[in-house]
């Protein structure tokens, strides 16, 4: 029996691993940071034998409601993930489970691999309808990927959309590669209507570098990228600082920034109601753009979600609020469950990848919805 985490977005550290119903773990902090909750490792051992691995360190980490009703994913062949149900007892998150192969791969959710990321890019490229640019370098050498759908014009929406700020939430990505898969069929009727009167700004992976490291929620030094967005630096936070001088440059009249939530079962969004010059123009749009989703996909839910900031009470660093405030846009953080959809749960697969990419396909009709009038 062997357990490893030394692979792209590896997590884990190896307490004991004698016997299959022995093996206790501790998820690895984020590097110059306290938080950690991501886990992902394969284990090698024997078929059809139980195994019981103990992550001993859940209780303290970042979210430990998170840990409630969870069900960690699973997959033998790195495409398809399925839920095995955990036991949490306010410390030790306890995971039991019976190999059907010599080898397994366990994560907190679906991964989506640095490969990936790149694969999505270069495909993305081939659209004529696609422009990729790289915007710089992060703080351990990799690319800042933008990629600009639609001819640029002044008189066009510039619509911006940005994933993963936090590494952990692999599941931005995956609503991300959604969205392009359906902005970039030139047989899509919406997506064509779109293109003529908007250009879309999209940064699938705001964290490269957390991402590789298996962090959760920081980049390579251990900053929270969406504690940023008032005075990024090319010292702690070039991805934001990077982005934001893009976003200078285009404008912006519209803004989601797409997330995962540890503790809610739940697909919600949070906008920015707090911010200094929100307006009843936003909030009609805002208004439009949730009434739309909740017509076309059961997924979406406007009862549960964060609680709305008081006029003026913005936090000014968080990358929806301070963009919404900089360009007097529409803007949104959208959440997404490591769990299950609580709404509509799927005990085999539970919110998995491929319901993150319908998800995404589905927000470009809401943006449809209220394109026409972002500009008043």
């Amino acid at each position: 029996m062997f357990i490893t985490a030394q692979f792209d977005s590896g997590n884990i550290e190896v307490l004991e691993a004698s016997q299959p119903d022995q093996i206790k773990l501790a998820i690895r902090k984020d590097h110059q940071s306290d938080f950690y909750q991501w886990f992902h490792f394969k284990l090698y051992g024997e078929a059809g034998v139980e195994h019981t691995m103990q992550i001993t360190n859940a209780g303290d980490s970042a979210y430990p409601d998170g840990w409630k009703e969870y069900s960690v994913v699973a997959s033998y062949d790195r495409d398809t993930w399925f839920r095995v149900p955990c036991e949490f007892d306010g410390k030790t998150l306890t995971i039991r489970h019976t190999p059907e192969q010599e080898s397994i791969y366990y994560a907190y959710f679906t991964p989506y691999s640095y490969e990936r990321h790149q694969d999505l890019v270069q495909w993305a490229q081939q659209s004529i309808e696609c422009e990729h640019v790289l915007l710089g370098q992060t703080l351990d050498g990799r690319d800042m990927n933008l990629l600009v759908i639609g001819e640029p014009d002044e008189q066009k929406n510039k619509i911006w959309v940005i994933g993963r700020q936090h590494p952990g939430e692999s599941m931005a990505e995956w609503f991300i590669e959604g969205l392009l898969s359906r902005l970039l069929d030139d047989e899509d009727g919406a997506a064509r209507k779109l293109l003529e009167n908007n250009v879309f700004y999209v940064v699938p992976n705001m964290n490269p570098d957390g991402s590789v490291r298996g962090h959760l929620r920081t980049n390579a030094v251990g900053t929270n990228l969406n504690r940023e967005w008032a005075e990024p630096s090319l010292e702690s936070s070039p991805e934001v600082y990077y982005v934001l001088n893009a976003m200078e440059e285009s404008g912006v009249d519209f803004f989601l920034d797409v997330h995962g939530d540890e503790n809610l079962p739940y697909n919600f969004l949070a906008g920015s109601e707090g911010v200094p010059s929100y307006s009843d123009l936003h909030q009609q749009l805002g208004a439009r753009f949730k009434e739309t989703l909740l017509a076309i996909t059961p997924e979406f839910q406007v009862e549960h979600g964060y609680p709305v900031d008081e006029p003026g009470e913005a936090n000014l660093t968080i990358a929806s609020n301070s963009v919404a405030e900089r360009f007097k846009c529409l803007a949104f953080t959208l959440e997404m469950p490591f769990k299950d959809n609580a709404n509509l749960p799927d005990p085999d697969f539970g919110w998995s990848a491929n319901r993150c990419q319908q998800l995404g396909a589905d927000v470009l009709s809401a943006i449809y919805a209220v394109a026409n009038n972002l500009r008043g």
